[in-house]
């Protein structure tokens, strides 16, 4: 699968459904959705760049990575986002026998998700999951919270700690544990498809607002994000596309 450099991370070159039948018919691929924060933060941090860099798949999860794959590299490149990675996949994989782990976020969501599923998608293998309380990374990655993990060996592992945890503990387990999963972070997905936080509307997305749906509803925690980090994405972005580098 074809890596385009943007800024400092190499972003795969795909689309969602090349992915979906990727994580279904393949084993021991890492994943990480890559969005404009994430890129910036990887540009500042050469350790964090390091392992987002190390992974096999790097989505394009949003607007503004997406559109700076098609201006850079002349090509027709979409969003891939987590959202769409997560409930596609899972929806592909009824009645096929692939088992998928939750791993992260809180017993409510994931509950209201397996309930979901269990409605709409009877077929869908969901073998278990774990949320844990917070902690730092070296502790996630102990066998207290992996045991479970190690016997049930499941297809595809979904993980939901945001960036940049749920990426350097997946770093971790790959080399720590012997599994054939698939390991996905997916961040904010499961509050999505829990329905316990509103996901921007397809259109919003697809125009490169969907930032201020998530801004004007959560101001505090995600201001620095969108209106300093968007900022140095641009910039940086400008920076490559002009010079090249």
């Amino acid at each position: 699968m074809k890596k385009l450099k943007i800024l400092k991370t190499n972003i795969s070159e795909l689309t969602l459904d090349e992915l979906s039948k990727t994580l279904l018919n393949e084993s021991k691929k890492t994943v990480a959705v890559c969005n404009a924060n994430s890129l910036v933060r990887s540009y500042k941090d050469t350790d964090l760049q390091n392992i987002i860099n190390s992974f096999d798949i790097c989505t394009p999860d949003g607007f503004p990575v997406a559109m700076a794959s098609r201006l850079l590299y002349k090509n027709k490149q979409q969003r891939v986002d987590g959202f769409k990675i997560f409930n596609t996949t899972l929806v592909n994989s009824e009645d096929t026998g692939i088992t998928h782990y939750f791993f992260g976020n809180t017993e409510e969501v994931v509950v209201k998700i397996i309930n979901k599923y269990k409605k709409n998608f009877p077929g869908v293998n969901i073998v278990g999951y774990c949320c844990p309380p917070f902690l730092n990374v070296d502790e996630l990655a102990s066998d207290e919270y992996f045991k479970e993990i190690i016997e049930l060996n499941p297809d595809i592992i979904w993980f939901s700690l945001g960036f940049p945890k749920q990426e350097r503990l997946i770093d971790i387990v790959k080399q720590k544990y012997s599994l054939s999963s698939n390991l996905v972070g997916v961040g904010f997905t499961f509050d999505w498809t829990a329905g316990t936080k509103y996901k921007a509307p397809e259109l919003i997305a697809n125009i490169g607002l969907e930032w201020f749906f998530r801004l004007i509803q959560e101001p505090k925690r995600l201001y620095k994000r969108y209106l300093i980090d968007n900022s140095l994405f641009i910039l940086y972005f400008l920076r490559q596309l002009l010079f090249r580098r």
